[in-house]
């Protein structure tokens, strides 16, 4: 029931966007809905505070230029997760790019973001968890992120993604082990 109401109300949300009268109330209302769990989103694939609003930035720049495109075929949040994910990916993608760095060293760079960050208030556990999640291939802990942290359903990542439901659950259950194996948990 809970999950109608929210898809009865993007519907409205995005009647209201695609209405030009209420187009920047509408934008207001779903950047005030989403803003923080986006943001968390990304800040979990970027880590570092700047990077990450500068992608939240751009997705919901991203989301006002295409929403009057929006089709209506999946969930609103899905699509805007669909968003922040690939700007996120996009982001550390330029940032491998720029710096010629291997991907170990973007990981190196950004687990050294968790032990800097002033912004990251995090316990001793979760700062281990953390640097877990960044030895996990990309795609693993954008997964488990969203699974574990964000308790989304397999068939909403699926829709933000594009994978199958069954690889999914076969990278979340690959991701928990590494991570058991990394913080030495049997």
């Amino acid at each position: 029931m809970a999950e109608t109401n929210l898809q009865e109300d993007d519907i409205e949300l995005v009647r209201q966007f695609k209405n030009e009268r209420t187009r920047n109330y509408a934008l207001h209302l779903i950047i005030k809905k989403y803003e923080k769990k986006v943001y968390w989103h990304i800040r979990k694939i970027l880590i570092d505070h700047d990077d990450t609003d500068d992608a939240l930035q751009t997705t919901f720049i991203k989301v006002w230029e295409n929403l009057n495109n929006f089709r209506e075929d999946s969930k609103l949040y899905t699509w805007i997760y669909r968003i922040a994910t690939n700007e996120a990916l996009a982001l550390l993608k330029k940032k491998r790019t720029k710096f010629f760095l291997p991907i170990v060293d973007v990981e190196a760079e950004l687990s050294n973001k968790i032990d800097d960050s002033s912004q990251y208030s995090g316990t001793e556990i979760e700062r281990k968890l953390q640097k877990a999640l960044l030895k996990l291939p990309e795609k693993q802990r954008i997964v488990f992120n969203m699974k574990y942290y964000d308790d989304l359903k397999y068939e909403d990542i699926s829709e933000i993604l594009g994978t199958s439901v069954g690889a999914l659950k076969a990278s979340y259950h690959h991701a928990v082990k590494k991570i058991e194996k990394f913080l030495d948990i049997d």
